[in-house]
């Protein structure tokens, strides 16, 4: 839902004043930047896996060996990639993004990788994917590439270069979501496990065939002007959000089950099921309520059988008829899918590129002439990682069970941005964050999403001085009255927000909105 405003002139007249309260008490003070890696070109350089569609859909790896006679205090690295990445160190998931921005404003990631590090032989690899055409519509793209800069000298061995080792893994294809709606939140995946690169991350992994990292060009932060400082490169800023939060979420329950026997304890504890040879079978899994979150599922044997994922927030009785979302008696599954391929191998593993946002996951099953056995399917619930600060004393439970419902419903809505809904767009509505960022510091008192909300409204300004009503969004949106919503915000910021000079640097942008609408 949209928030429109059918009658704007009280509400002009309110925010008018707001903005004098604001001009009169402050005065616009720059804020100061002095981190070095900041002030000039970065050594490392973007680079890309060579002869592969630079705008197309694509998954690759990347790899960099690093040998270390002692254990360093600390190894600071700064990372990001066009469209997405997963960062390891050692086979272990150090970090997930870029936070998402824009062309002018590209999030790159900071992290600490000594604690990730040990003496001897260390390798540090990274999946980085881009869906194309198909991408959600929230994740701005220019081309399909991946960087990593060292902060000391000593970090600097891993700069990006082609020196770097990389190779595309063709196994895998998007599937197009057909759903009779606005969805914009990317493709399914479609995996053939006998052409999938295994173990690429590990530590014994031979990588000697795969290719060197072709150089696209060097790295530029925001402030440098030149050839690659402009709209036809990533101006780079360092993302201001803590990363997102991980932990594992087991499916609670089994609604229905045709075709295999399936033990009681599955799916809420780690429970192997088999599904015989030349069998079709379908399993309706309940969270019990809606998440987000990385599916896993480990499976063995089973060559050339075909797994279906299937992800819904509630099913449909007649599209767009849901009814009581607690039953699914005779409705149908309409949604995002995952189809995946055996090889018949021992302990495959699929985890999604992308968080997937469920209540209900369906798993229909196609066995050939070898049984499959599901060794194990959860997920890894993921959001932005705000505590919850407040509570209700009440003798009224259903009051208590309010709040935390709510809270639920906000967290499901915030990951690198605000989002409007998780399942059907992930797009940062002002009118909608307007609401999220009051929940976000009444309920928890961390601002820094809001802040990046109001970083990227402010980003989002055109020549005319009115802002988009969503951002960031490959598809420009224009709802005028969003751009009074986004002052309402910096006025919520200044009663309840901690940075006052923060509002302070707004000032410019909130002239050039009361100009347009002037």
């Amino acid at each position: 839902m949209k928030f429109k405003l059918h009658s704007i002139s009280g509400r002009v007249s309110k925010v008018v004043t707001i903005i004098l309260y604001l001009l009169i008490t402050f005065t616009p003070k720059a804020q100061l930047v002095d981190t070095a890696h900041l002030q000039k070109q970065w050594k490392a350089s973007w680079v890309t896996v060579p002869q592969t569609d630079p705008t197309g859909y694509g998954v690759y790896y990347f790899r960099k060996s690093l040998d270390l006679t002692s254990l360093p205090k600390t190894y600071t690295v700064h990372v990001s990639a066009d469209n997405r990445y997963k960062l390891f160190v050692n086979e272990r998931l150090v970090s997930l993004g870029p936070a998402r921005g824009d062309l002018l404003h590209w999030n790159f990631e900071t992290i600490d990788l000594a604690p990730f590090l040990r003496v001897g032989f260390n390798v540090i690899a990274a999946q980085v994917w881009n869906e194309g055409d198909l991408r959600m519509e929230a994740n701005i793209s220019l081309r399909t590439g991946f960087i990593l800069q060292g902060e000391t000298n000593d970090a600097q061995a891993l700069n990006t270069n082609n020196s770097w080792k990389c190779i595309k893994d063709s196994s895998y294809a998007p599937l197009k979501v057909n759903i009779p709606a606005y969805y914009v939140t990317g493709p399914g995946e479609q995996i053939d496990m006998k052409r999938h690169i295994g173990d690429w991350a590990g530590i014994g992994y031979n990588d000697s065939a795969w290719e060197n990292a072709q150089v696209i060009f060097a790295g530029v932060p925001k402030n440098i002007i030149g050839a690659f400082g402009s709209p036809n490169g990533w101006m780079l800023i360092p993302s201001d959000i803590p990363q997102m939060e991980l932990k594992k979420e087991r499916l609670l329950k089994l609604r229905t089950s045709e075709g295999a026997m399936v033990p009681p304890s599955f799916p809420a504890t780690e429970t192997a099921i088999s599904i015989p040879a030349n069998t079709t079978a379908t399993l309706v899994l309940d969270q019990t309520f809606l998440t987000n979150a990385y599916p896993t599922m480990i499976f063995s044997g089973g060559k050339d059988a075909v797994i279906s994922i299937t992800y819904a927030e509630a099913l449909f009785t007649k599209y767009p008829t849901k009814g009581n979302r607690n039953d699914i008696d005779g409705k149908k599954f309409i949604g995002r899918k995952d189809v995946i391929i055996s090889n018949g191998t021992r302990s495959q593993t699929f985890t999604s590129l992308s968080f997937r946002t469920y209540r209900y996951i369906q798993l229909s099953i196609t066995t050939k002439s070898g049984a499959l056995v599901i060794d194990d399917f959860y997920g890894t619930f993921t959001g932005y990682p705000f505590h919850f600060n407040a509570k209700i004393e009440s003798a009224n439970i259903e009051l208590n069970n309010m709040l935390e419902i709510g809270w639920r419903t906000a967290r499901l809505c915030a990951f690198e941005t605000y989002t409007d809904c998780p399942y059907y767009e992930q797009l940062q509505y002002i009118g909608d964050a307007k609401i999220q960022g009051l929940v976000s510091l009444y309920n928890s008192g961390d601002d820094r999403l809001l802040r990046n909300a109001l970083n990227q409204m402010d980003h989002s300004r055109q020549p005319e001085g009115i802002t988009l009503s969503r951002h960031p969004s490959s598809t420009p949106q224009y709802i005028s009255t969003f751009s009074l919503w986004y002052i309402g915000m910096l006025h919520d910021y200044m009663m309840y927000g901690k940075d006052v000079n923060f509002i302070k640097d707004k000032l410019a942008g909130e002239r050039q909105v009361l100009n347009y609408f002037q």
